[in-house]
């Protein structure tokens, strides 16, 4: 290619040969120096943009579920006037009840009493044994068969009475209840009594007639006199179970019913 300013330059000296000692003014002609384009660069694939996460809903903060409550947290149900119904509802309460854990998972059921809801005798005992746990009902083993053989004696029928335990579930072994499980158990058979209204109550042994009273004085000094339990006449005397080891004490026990029976008005049976 021809260098342009060199055309230009021999232009001009043709013109001065030919006599022209003048040519209009142009402008300053300079090379122009281009600078090289920038390569081209292959385009990278274009990364495709990762879907939008679609956010979370806002995490609504529940309180955690209440823990269900224990029956002594529970209110009772208000006493309907009816002895039968509300000993009804208030032995659901028991069954549902899980207080003494050890009782609790070794129980078969829970015992909660039987007979009369309008009797005027209350027979109280200490817990269920092994029959009573297996069936569902208080005293119905040895002492149990005793006891109706005392109740007979005196002329009723265990129809006439209403039999319950402090405990409403079988310690393990027969053991004895521990203090704890009486106070667990306390609520429920201070309502039973609430319930029933008796005139009298015969309490089976120390651990009854102690629970019932809140006092540590021992069964033979609480025995062959009546205490008081919100208004209702207490009389403690030996447990049956006590009198299958010890014969000699059914003597006692007799003495005991016959102070009942005096003040139930029932008549005593005449000596041969």
């Amino acid at each position: 290619m021809n260098n342009p300013v060199r055309a230009v330059l021999q232009h001009l000296e043709s013109a001065r040969r030919a006599g022209i000692e003048q040519l209009p003014a142009i402008p300053h002609l300079e090379p122009v120096v281009r600078e090289p384009a920038a390569p081209v660069l292959p385009t990278a694939p274009a990364t495709p943009t990762a879907p939008a996460t679609p956010t979370a809903p806002a995490t609504v903060r529940r309180p955690a579920p209440a823990k269900p409550p224990t029956p002594t947290e529970i209110l009772p149900m208000p006493l309907t006037g009816e002895p039968a119904a509300d000993l009804q509802t208030l032995q659901g309460e028991v069954a549902r009840c899980e207080l003494c854990t050890e009782l609790c998972t070794t129980r078969t059921q829970t015992v909660f009493g039987v007979g009369s809801p309008r009797a005027r005798l209350i027979f109280m005992g200490e817990a269920p044994g092994a029959d009573e746990d297996r069936q569902g009902e208080p005293f119905v083993g040895r002492a149990g068969k005793l006891l109706t053989k005392i109740i007979e004696a005196m002329t009723l029928k265990r129809e006439d009475v209403y039999i319950l335990n402090t405990l409403k579930c079988r310690p393990p072994n027969n053991r004895n209840p521990a203090p704890e499980e009486v106070e667990n158990c306390r609520p429920f058979f201070e309502r039973q009594l609430d319930i029933l209204q008796p005139e009298f109550i015969c309490c089976l042994g120390a651990i009854a007639a102690q629970g019932l009273l809140n006092t540590t004085t021992t069964i033979g000094r609480l025995r062959g006199k009546f205490h008081d339990y919100r208004g209702i006449r207490v009389l403690a005397t030996y447990h049956p179970a006590y009198l299958l080891r010890n014969p000699s004490a059914k003597a006692h026990v007799w003495d005991d019913m016959q102070i009942l029976m005096r003040e139930l008005g029932i008549p005593l049976p005449k000596d041969d």
